[in-house]
């Protein structure tokens, strides 16, 4: 986690933060418990399948259905936490409105992302439902693995925005120098 610069001051959320991140935080419990879930499952159908030639059946299957929404509900609660991946050595002499601004446009970025991530999502689990096509073990549908990742790029969206908001506003607070 990335510590506040010396100088600046870290303003709270607000309301409407606090609840997007009190939501960010539920589904990235969510996503753990699944992801830890998924590891259990693979224990024993390692275990059952080497001691027992007994594997989970469709054990695959399920990894790769639930793997792909557990992924999902990280990435919303890391941006709202400053948790991204950002090379700051450059920007770390600038004034706080100009990292502010800076960090506003890439919040933006963030969250046009999470809006096109949602929506191609959302497009290609409607493409699956509509050919109706089934794993080949369970016989689940493909779709449901694509649609359980939308909710994730929808908050990753809005997180963007909302932190886009935040950084704009503190940017315009700052004084220049």
């Amino acid at each position: 986690m990335e510590a506040p610069l010396p100088t600046e001051t870290v303003e709270p959320f607000g309301p409407l933060g606090r609840g997007l991140l009190a939501v960010c935080k539920v589904t990235a419990v969510a996503g753990a418990i699944v992801f830890i879930a998924l590891v259990a499952m693979s224990i024993v159908s390692i275990t059952g399948r080497k001691l027992f030639s007994a594997p989970v059946p469709g054990d695959v299957e399920l990894l790769q259905l639930c793997s792909a929404f557990a992924a999902a509900t990280f990435f919303a609660y890391c941006h709202m936490n400053r948790g991204d991946v950002k090379v700051d050595f450059f920007t770390e002499r600038l004034p706080l409105r100009a990292i502010h601004a800076l960090d506003a446009v890439g919040s933006a970025l963030v969250g046009l992302f999470g809006a096109l991530l949602a929506w191609r999502t959302g497009a290609g689990a409607a493409m699956l439902g509509a050919v109706g096509e089934t794993s080949m073990i369970l016989g689940l549908p493909l779709w449901l693995g694509q649609a359980l990742m939308v909710p994730g790029f929808v908050l990753l969206a809005l997180a963007g925005l909302y932190r886009f908001g935040w950084h704009l506003r503190l940017a315009v607070r700052e004084r220049s120098p």
